[in-house]
């Protein structure tokens, strides 16, 4: 299996935040299955034609995100990270929640907010 990202140089995303969305992704559509091992930081970045750093950004973002995990000299792998994106997800939602309701939001408003957030941050394709 080979990892196919495509990077667009005219999107508004930074390069590192489009290699952790479509890493992101396709770990969570099953495409990248669970113990794929993902290319070295150095050698990834070889290919994208990225800086280093670059890639280990991405990688460093990812494994915060529960979607990949280290195992020392061993590699990078893609982790079980279907629960571990939701109890983020759902923790992030909470902490909305209780902060919209500290603020005195009601909770229509809290969630037009909420619905527009997510609206900006999944662009319609």
């Amino acid at each position: 299996m080979t990892l196919k990202i495509v990077l667009d140089p005219d999107s508004g995303a930074a390069p590192y935040e489009q290699l952790r969305t479509q890493i992101s992704e396709l770990a969570r559509s099953g495409a990248l299955p669970v113990g794929f091992r993902l290319p070295t930081v150095r050698g990834f970045a070889e290919e994208l034609g990225l800086a280093a750093n670059t890639v280990a950004k991405a990688y460093r973002v990812l494994e915060a995100d529960g979607v990949i995990e280290t195992r020392g000299r061993n590699g990078t792998f893609i982790a079980p990270a279907g629960e571990a994106a939701d109890r983020h997800a759902a923790a992030a939602a909470r902490e909305y929640a209780e902060q919209a309701r500290r603020l005195g939001l009601s909770r229509a408003e809290a969630l037009a907010l909420a619905e527009d957030a997510v609206r900006a941050a999944y662009p319609e394709r």
